[in-house]
């Protein structure tokens, strides 16, 4: 493949529509001349259908400054000498499907978290590509958030020392003396993500088999980011709790629609775990709670033997350090993440970062389908935990 020090990589993107996530996301930073437009050329697009693909082909054609070609299928775009490189942006339960052919044409690809709906299917894109002998880039762009990457600095440099727990601060309840101490992260009902309230068109967030689940989806993100800065686990337990029931269906005006749905999958993880350093984690994830005033979305401590690292956010989305930068604190005093006069962060950015790591081959940081596979399995021991309800050793 191309370097970005020489001609743009052809890109060719499976699932870039006029709307939804991969316009919003990967259709700015491939249009922009500040982002990545100078790395990548956006020469093909494929839909599920030729009517979508040819509207998406032309709306990006004024962007690019040149003709796009239009598929419907990946195995057609995977097969056009003109195109170096595929991304799959859609929904899970399409990731093996559309992947396959792809890594069949032997072209290197990214595909978005959670790779599939399940381990095994993981697992099978994994090996796929290793027979094929193809490149790999997974949509975990958490990784390369400011936020992230200035704790990663400060734990590299020894400021906090060895790490002892990961947590959130200690709660005292005066009604029964008991001490929590947790993680905590929120996506609050605001942002209509799961149970109680949720986007009519989201509804499928709220069948396992389809994998979009808050385990995979929530937590899959902020635990890649976790283990990315303390190291993995050794043994995990986890418990959970099914808070909302049912979920009311919003249209798209926000209002509701009248129908309500089931929901089977937990809502609120708590889990507890040693790390192969020895360090100690105990975290708590939720979703359906209103925002209220002082109700922080997420608050995360990484405590050392000298030191303290405290991350914290009251944004709606706060608790995806994928999307949202939080804020740092270094024993107590806040970290500049941004330079004077910059704000440039968040999903788009950390989007841009990961793939310009991808385009210098070899040499750069990224996450592969390898990754994805290591991460799965650790989801995969704590829905055992949940599951047996006893620890799992990894």
């Amino acid at each position: 493949m191309a370097s970005s020090d020489f001609a743009p990589i052809k890109l060719g993107v499976v699932g870039l529509s006029t709307g939804g996530w991969a316009s919003q996301v990967l259709g700015p930073l491939l249009t922009q001349k500040t982002l990545l437009a100078s790395t990548y050329d956006l020469v093909a697009v494929s839909t599920s259908s030729s009517s979508t693909a040819e509207e998406s082909a032309k709306t990006y054609v004024g962007l690019v400054g040149h003709d796009i070609k239009a598929y419907t299928d990946s195995a057609a775009i995977a097969g056009d000498p003109d195109v170096d490189f595929i991304a799959v942006s859609v929904k899970a339960p399409l990731h093996k499907k559309l992947v396959l052919p792809i890594i069949e044409s032997k072209k290197p690809f990214f595909v978005e978290w959670p790779v599939g709906v399940s381990l095994a299917e993981t697992e099978e894109i994994a090996e796929a590509a290793k027979k094929a002998g193809v490149r790999s880039l997974v949509g975990l762009q958490g990784r390369r958030s400011r936020a992230v990457v200035e704790i990663q600095k400060i734990i590299a440099s020894g400021k906090i020392g060895t790490i002892r727990t990961v947590t959130g601060r200690e709660i005292s309840m005066a009604e029964n003396k008991a001490n929590f101490i947790y993680k905590v992260a929120t996506l609050p009902r605001e942002t209509q993500f799961w149970a109680p309230e949720m986007k009519e068109d989201q509804a499928y967030l709220l069948e396992e088999k389809n994998g979009a689940t808050l385990l995979n989806i929530l937590v899959g993100h902020s635990l890649d980011n976790l283990t990315q800065l303390v190291g993995d686990f050794a043994t995990v337990s986890a418990h959970s709790v099914v808070a909302y029931p049912s979920a009311t269906l919003l249209d798209a005006d926000g209002k509701p629609s009248g129908k309500e749905v089931p929901s089977h999958h937990p809502d609120h993880i708590a889990l507890s775990g040693v790390l192969k350093s020895g360090g100690l984690v105990s975290t708590l994830w939720r979703v359906g709670l209103k925002s209220t005033e002082g109700r922080r979305n997420l608050l995360w401590e990484i405590d050392g033997e000298e030191g303290t690292i405290r991350i914290e956010s009251n944004h709606p989305v706060g608790a995806v350090t994928s999307m949202f930068d939080p804020d740092v604190y270094l024993n107590g005093k806040k970290v500049p993440l941004f330079a004077e006069g910059r704000t440039d962060g968040g999903v788009v950015y950390n989007v841009t970062q990961l793939w310009k790591e991808f385009a210098k081959g070899e040499k750069g940081i990224y996450p592969s389908i390898e990754d994805a596979v290591k991460h799965r399995r650790l989801l995969d021991a704590i829905r055992r935990s949940l599951g047996e309800g006893k620890a799992i050793s990894l």
